[in-house]
């Protein structure tokens, strides 16, 4: 178990492969959905970063981003495309030499600009394509959709172990009230066609800000601010359904001010809430924050004793019971099986806290 936390019921896991006649291999793949959790963005111009994940410098990391997007200008793309190719040869050579370097290795990703970067990116990621999981797509519209599908489909021919993609949704029209809904139901419609390599929806809490001019202090959460919590819950209303939805930046992490409880206090409420509406995973965007985002991906006790009581279920007649665990509350079979398997998914993934 990851993180120290308990064994799994075996009885509860079988019942979570078994369920609705899904098999190992896509079982394999809900496992991996769920695995993405701490991620952290870099930007593809870092020389050092493939030498701190060889050595292990960020255990509680999940994912790492290499990200050519926002955080490269223009005249330096070339470079950060030199750097991240000579940064997978880093990796690659690190792990013919030390096996153990891959039990440490977070999935690798590389979060591109256009569909043209796409296409440069995916050749280049091609020598070391068992190392890179995938890509992450920005401003992913109905726009640009249909020509990223015909990239990922291509990507993806032949190939035994799939290179996936994590969409994000960030611009205007899915949080324009006018036509958020119609734009929200389009771009469902386009990620549906390459549903078997989506990971994650990912949102754009920043990027949803900037188009009110809007932005939270450390004392706040994005749910403070109305009308991005509006296109959030509708965003979850449409994919988490069918898709895990990772939860958005927070821009606040640990200086030398003073403050660093400030900028703890207002993670730790955030990853609550994010929790609660039903996002998944956090991006981090200083190492600082990770072991804050690890430890609430963390499920709690109580959660994971009620999981395995829902789906270890064992009697003829009754639905309902009062929870095994110490918080007093009504386990119903039927109704709670679903937030059941997916307890037992994060708990065997990131560990139970007994805090």
């Amino acid at each position: 178990m990851a993180n120290g936390g308990p064994d799994i019921d075996c009885d509860a896991i079988a019942i979570l492969c078994g369920e609705n006649g899904k098999t190992m291999e896509s079982m394999s793949f809900e496992h991996l959905k769920y695995s993405i959790g701490v991620l952290m963005y870099v930007p593809a111009l870092n020389k050092k970063i493939a030498a701190e994940l060889c050595e292990r410098k960020y255990p509680h990391l999940s994912s790492i981003v290499f990200c050519f997007e926002d955080s490269i200008l223009d005249r330096g793309l070339e470079e950060a495309e030199e750097t991240f190719s000579a940064s997978l040869d880093y990796i690659s050579s690190n792990l013919n030499k030390n096996t153990a370097v891959s039990l440490s290795l977070p999935k690798i990703f590389a979060r591109v600009r256009s569909v043209e970067q796409f296409h440069r990116i995916r050749r280049l990621v091609e020598p070391h394509a068992e190392l890179v999981t995938g890509f992450v797509i920005p401003k992913y519209t109905p726009k640009c959709a249909k020509l990223y599908e015909r990239e990922i489909h291509a990507m993806n021919s032949g190939r035994k172990k799939p290179l996936y993609v994590m969409p994000t949704l960030e611009s205007a029209e899915f949080i324009y009230k006018e036509n958020r809904l119609e734009s929200l139901l389009e771009i469902k419609k386009r990620i549906d066609e390459i549903s078997p390599y989506v990971l994650n929806v990912r949102v754009g809490g920043n990027d949803f800000c900037a188009l009110f001019g809007l932005r939270r202090h450390v004392s706040q959460t994005i749910y403070d601010i109305a009308v991005v919590r509006d296109a959030l819950s509708d965003i979850l209303n449409v994919f988490s359904r069918d898709y895990v939805v990772s939860g958005p930046v927070w821009e606040y992490f640990a200086n030398d001010s003073g403050e660093e409880q400030l900028w703890k206090k207002g993670l730790q409420r955030e990853l609550e809430l994010d929790r609660l509406n039903g996002f998944i995973g956090k991006t981090a965007i200083h190492p600082s924050q990770l072991p804050v985002i690890a430890n609430a991906m963390k499920v709690k006790s109580s959660d994971y004793e009620d999981a395995l009581q829902i789906l270890n279920w064992n009697d003829s007649t009754l639905g309902v019971v009062k929870s095994a665990s110490r918080e007093h509350r009504l386990n119903e079979v039927k109704v709670h099986a679903t937030w059941a398997r997916k307890i037992l998914s994060l708990a065997e993934i990131y560990g139970v806290s007994y805090d």
